[in-house]
């Protein structure tokens, strides 16, 4: 009996694994509030209506899922060459103050022109910033967690000098730029909803077809599976590294420049809500798939949307929004663990379980 539970578990994967990971994250969560004093069902209320509960708790639960998508889809990139880029908060900072930088230059461009340009710019820099550690990785032998979390510190210490030094808006009171020219802003659907979110759901779309039928998406996604393998074929692991790295870096740098041009429309200093970080918990449980991302990235957007009112409405902490995230990431990395355990080592993990099931 043990046995074949332990054996279907091992077999979920993906959106199954995904989704039973959420539902199992949301009640363990629900007893830590019963058990701390607090009401789930008048907490997950409050978050259920903050985030779907009418068109302006809609807006702003897509507002949130936007750069959360952007995040996730970098982190859930990189992992397919079998890299783990924890630098998408820098590169989402240098992005935002290339697009800001670019995007407060009177160029005598029209939109069709300025905005791209300033997307552009955004993109390049994130690219340039994860790219910086692919040459570490591949010249020096860098370890990409440590280098990529070292430059995440750079860049946001970079920013806040800039924002209040060179770079600070006349008069103002606030650490932050200029506004962004009209030509460079991108264009809002509903309130702070901007076409940034269809720019996410597109590069989803393109990055699931860039690996499934490109030849670098295939180089990618061999290393990925097995460096050594990949190498016997003639596959550069160094390219790959680097490049992996710096298209991870482009989505994080638009994330940022999705944000500043299109939500704050200039550069505010601290404008990110942790949304590099928190696209880890959106890759995983978008189980690293592209297409994924877009639900998970809506599923923590509306967490996010709903925190607000729980903040507004309860005296529940909104620590418990937390709570059910770290469970999500802690949930769906537990099986994929042991099955790859299992696959180290089979024979001795078949010895253990016949043990335990003796």
């Amino acid at each position: 009996m043990k046995k074949r539970a332990l054996s279907g578990l091992l077999k979920l994967d993906g959106p199954l694994l995904s989704i039973l990971s959420l539902l199992i994250a949301i009640v363990i969560s629900g007893v830590i509030m019963a058990v701390c004093g607090y009401n789930p069902i008048e907490a997950f209320g409050a978050i259920l209506a903050g985030s779907f509960g009418s068109q302006r708790a809609i807006v702003q639960t897509l507002t949130q899922a936007t750069p959360l998508i952007f995040t996730g889809l970098a982190f859930a990139f990189a992992k397919k060459a079998s890299l783990i880029n924890l630098g998408a908060e820098g590169q989402l900072y240098m992005g935002a103050l290339a697009s800001a930088a670019v995007g407060m230059l009177d160029l005598g461009l029209p939109m069709a022109l300025h905005l791209p340009l300033a997307v552009a710019a955004g993109m390049a820099a994130g690219g340039l910033y994860a790219g910086l550690v692919g040459v570490l990785k591949v010249k020096f032998g860098s370890n990409e967690v440590i280098a990529t979390v070292m430059l995440n510190s750079i860049a946001t210490y970079l920013v806040d000098y800039l924002l209040n030094g060179p770079m600070l808006a006349e008069n103002s009171s606030v650490a932050q730029t200029e506004r962004v020219l009209e030509t460079a802003q991108l264009p809002r659907i509903f309130q702070q909803l901007t076409i940034a979110i269809l720019l996410a759901v597109a590069a989803c779309i393109l990055v699931k077809l860039f690996m499934d039928r490109t030849a670098l998406g295939y180089e990618i996604r061999a290393v990925g599976l097995n460096p050594d393998a990949a190498e016997t074929a003639g596959i550069s692991k160094a390219k790959v590294t680097i490049v992996a790295l710096c298209i991870s870096g482009c989505i994080a740098g638009l994330a940022g420049a999705s944000h500043v041009l299109g939500v704050d429309r200039r550069l505010i200093n601290g404008f990110s809500n942790d949304y590099g970080f928190s696209g880890i918990s959106v890759a995983a449980l978008a189980a690293d798939s592209p297409v994924g991302v877009i639900f998970a990235g809506i599923v923590f957007g509306a967490l996010r949307a709903g925190t607000m009112e729980l903040n507004r409405t309860t005296s529940i902490p909104v620590e418990f929004v937390n709570v059910i995230q770290a469970m999500v990431v802690i949930l769906v990395a537990a099986p994929l663990l042991v099955k790859e355990l299992k696959r180290l080592n089979p024979a001795g993990w078949s010895r253990k379980t016949k043990k335990e099931v003796a």
